[in-house]
């Protein structure tokens, strides 16, 4: 078994496979190909009245979209995260921010996590690790994760998979729910539950019924398998072919997750790479949708790729909903059924 690298060479590596390896799965597919959208010959509306307006975590988007949680800590996560909250700011769109956990360990990594100076307005999103909570973490680590960078709202992350392929991964589970009941009334600030790309499914969405989470982000499988990701980190090989394609489809996280929390704000991610998919998961129950990894190569080119990307996104967004006469993303609620 190789030694665990230092946490910054880690996210370096990270950003290398990710570019570079088969990280998606391949057995498993997001499920959103199980569902068509509810075609409208007469629409009874024209195109530009689709509005993709939404209110969420107390801020507006021009968009039901988020770019979603990749990096941070090292030099090339600094350019990455200044580009894609470039692009972020000027489409009028949400950004999640990589963990920052080295940030609070390593004060000298703090600077790759810091985009206010060029992202004054947007909807900006923290990110720890859940597990840390049983590591040490309490209410005071997730007031600095928000403040050192202003974020509006922090994610905490669950990824036990990811974190029992990971060498030197913390992989104490038990309690957490206990804690983050604990915790959650201590701060002052929304806070998002999310997977990192293996799905939350029914048993654990009943578990977070009672608890105040602002949003939950069912991160399902079906894009990017982060056991895949820690193999290949840590093997240069897939080790374990059918290990790394444990997780539940992004389709399925999404709807058993409406089914037991009807009220709650879902974040639909894992596998989303077009704006049809986005349609169909708004149908399906999302309020918003998080993309993460098909941006990681325009971030390199920078800002102007990025918004380029996310804009022919978008307007495949507008046209789906167009074409089932949703004036807006929450109008589209419903408007799908099983292929």
């Amino acid at each position: 078994m190789p030694e665990a690298p230092d946490i910054q060479t880690r996210k370096r590596k990270h950003l290398e496979v990710c570019l570079h390896e088969a990280v998606e799965y391949t057995r498993l597919s997001t499920g959103l190909e199980r569902y068509r959208l509810r075609y409208r010959a007469l629409p009874e509306i024209a195109l530009h009245d689709v509005d993709l307006t939404t209110p969420f975590l107390g801020k507006t988007l021009k968009a039901p979209f988020l770019i979603g949680a990749m990096t941070g800590g090292e030099a090339h996560g600094a350019r990455i995260n200044r580009t894609l909250a470039q692009a972020a700011e000027q489409l009028g769109v949400g950004f999640m921010l990589g963990s920052q956990r080295v940030m609070l360990e390593r004060p000298q990594a703090r600077a790759s996590f810091q985009v206010r100076e060029v992202a004054p307005s947007i909807l900006l999103v923290g990110n720890l690790g859940l597990v840390q909570l049983n590591k040490g973490y309490g209410p005071a680590h997730l007031q600095r994760a928000v403040e050192e960078v202003g974020a509006d709202a922090l994610a905490l992350h669950l990824n036990p998979l990811q974190e029992a392929l990971q060498a030197g991964g913390d992989t104490e589970f038990a309690g957490l729910l206990e804690r983050l009941a604990e915790v959650l009334p201590q701060v002052p600030f929304p806070v998002i539950l999310k997977e990192v790309g293996h799905g939350i499914g029914r048993e654990v969405a009943e578990k977070l019924a009672p608890l105040p989470l602002a949003a939950l982000d069912v991160a399902g499988a079906g894009g990017t398998s982060w056991a895949k990701v820690e193999e290949w980190v840590h093997h240069g090989r897939i080790l374990h072919p059918e290990l790394v394609e444990i997780g539940i489809p992004t389709a399925q996280a999404l709807v058993e997750c409406r089914s037991v929390l009807p009220d709650k704000p879902l974040i639909a991610s894992g596998g989303i790479r077009t704006g049809t998919d986005a349609a169909k998961a708004l149908a399906l129950g999302a309020q918003v949708v998080a993309v993460a990894r098909p941006l990681l190569e325009p971030a390199l080119a920078g800002p102007e790729a990025v918004v380029r990307w996310i804009e022919d996104f978008l307007h495949e967004l507008t046209v789906a909903l167009f074409a089932i006469g949703a004036r807006t993303p929450k109008e589209a609620l419903g408007r799908v059924e099983r292929s």
